[in-house]
């Protein structure tokens, strides 16, 4: 094998390991950029549930609120009469 065979040999065999490393790698950022992807949605999944619940409290309070707010004020028409 002569030496020019030997460099272009070995500069081959480093561009394909060079090459399947990088491939490698972008696969392993790439997989854990979809596991941090799956992680938020789950996050933004659990606070959406929080929201709504907290909503709905809030809705209850408002009408349990309002409805004490009407009664008081029928307690207090008569007496002003």
């Amino acid at each position: 094998m002569t030496t020019v065979s030997k460099v272009v040999l070995g500069v081959s065999v480093v561009l394909t390991l060079s090459t399947v490393a990088a491939v490698h790698l972008n696969q392993s950022w790439d997989r854990q950029r979809l596991h941090e992807g799956v992680i938020r949605d789950l996050e933004r999944l659990q606070r959406k549930k929080d929201n709504l619940r907290q909503l709905e409290e809030q809705r209850t309070l408002t009408s349990q609120l309002e409805e004490e707010r009407r009664r008081r004020e029928a307690e207090l028409r008569p007496q002003d009469h």
